[in-house]
């Protein structure tokens, strides 16, 4: 069992990198090429003393705000990291970082920037990270999905103390539980903050953190989900299906639209299962069959068909151009993140034509429209 777990390590190593990735400068002067992108950030990683956030966890908790600047070269999927001497006409490079003293001052800048906006695209999107992810590489990847989708609204990145090591699995999952109070201290903050819709997108262990945190709040606080969220979005999520099960179940309503991105070719969550001793048993975000969740108000949308394009296997949504194009096409996508009070008609996410029979071979989508419960 040892050996399969060192293997299986190493695997996941060889599989995301192992770069090191633990400095990533200040370059203002990288907008001189590049287009700004404001991402508004929320850590309870442990400040460095060169004003970076790192692995360690933390009992503060800091709101900031990080300027990404995009390179003028980039095309749709394609994320190019700088780390420590990045090159800003080809890759993605941090142009500004700034720590908010008090929170009322954060709100000052997310009410400003919401202001800029017509009154229908004042939503804020808060992206949850997955494993093995800096703080740096969280505002790129946030600031490249968001850009690449002409996402309407306002950015918001909950950045959770992964270790940001292919190694580091465990640490992470012990952070996941770490987090939880965070994420609902962001949540609450939001909606208190004036954002009119908050719509949760969460990748990979991400996904976890997400599920535990709304469980939590709806134990506190029935129906919050529901009454202020916008949408629910998790990514090749690396969640148990016993465990999912139980955390919807705390749910009197489910907030609406949540939908659910997966892949039978994600190597990562196939790892995931092997890590666990578990590998005949699937991962939500890697799913071969929906039977074990079809009773649930949620839709799945199969992107396997995706996989061989996207530059990542277990991000196929944030890195495949045609699922992005597919995605950036659609007239009603933003449409169909307003606020529901029912289940959602999955077809309004996606372009008319992804339902024309020249493209029923490329997708697979699957809608079920159980309901609130």
């Amino acid at each position: 069992m040892v050996l399969l777990r060192f293997a299986a390590a190493m695997s996941l190593c060889l599989a995301l990198g192992c770069t090191d990735r633990s400095f990533t400068p200040v370059m203002p002067e990288a907008l001189d090429v590049g287009t700004a992108k404001t991402i508004f950030a929320a850590t309870n990683r442990a400040e460095l003393p060169d004003g970076s956030f790192g692995p360690e966890r933390s009992a503060a908790y800091n709101l900031l705000e990080l300027t990404v600047s995009i390179p003028p070269n980039h095309t749709p999927g394609n994320l190019e990291f700088g780390y420590a001497e990045p090159d800003p006409t080809i890759q993605f490079t941090l142009a500004g970082r700034h720590k908010f003293d008090q929170p009322s001052d954060f709100d000052l800048r997310l009410q400003e920037e919401l202001s800029k906006l017509a009154p229908t695209e004042r939503e804020v999107t808060v992206f949850v990270h997955g494993f093995n992810s800096t703080q740096t590489e969280t505002a790129f990847r946030a600031a490249q999905l968001t850009h690449d989708i002409k996402t309407p609204g306002v950015t918001v990145i909950y950045s959770w103390p992964s270790l940001g090591s292919p190694l580091g699995y465990a640490y992470d999952g012990d952070s996941v539980l770490f987090a939880r109070d965070g994420l609902e201290q962001l949540l609450r903050h939001l909606q208190q903050a004036g954002a009119q819709r908050i719509v949760l997108a969460a990748h990979s262990m991400g996904s976890a953190l997400t599920m535990e945190t709304l469980r939590q709040i709806e134990i506190k606080s029935p129906n919050w989900s529901h009454q202020n969220l916008g949408g629910v979005i998790l990514m090749s999520p690396d969640l148990d299906l016993d465990v999912f099960r139980s955390q919807m179940n705390r749910f009197d309503k489910v907030p609406q639209p949540f939908v659910v991105f997966v892949s039978r070719k994600d190597t990562i969550l196939n790892i995931s299962q092997r890590i666990r001793g578990t590998h005949s048993r699937e991962r939500l975000g890697n799913l071969a069959s929906v039977d074990a969740i079809s009773d649930l108000p949620i839709e799945i949308f199969d992107t396997t068909a995706f996989s061989d394009d996207a530059a990542s296997g277990h991000f196929v949504t944030a890195t495949s151009p045609a699922l992005l194009s597919l995605l950036n096409r659609a007239p009603a996508t933003r449409n169909a993140f307003e606020r529901r009070r029912g289940p959602v008609d999955i077809a309004e996410v996606l372009p008319g034509q992804v339902l024309q029979q020249e493209l029923v071979n490329q997708v697979s989508l699957v809608t079920f429209a159980g309901g609130n419960r």
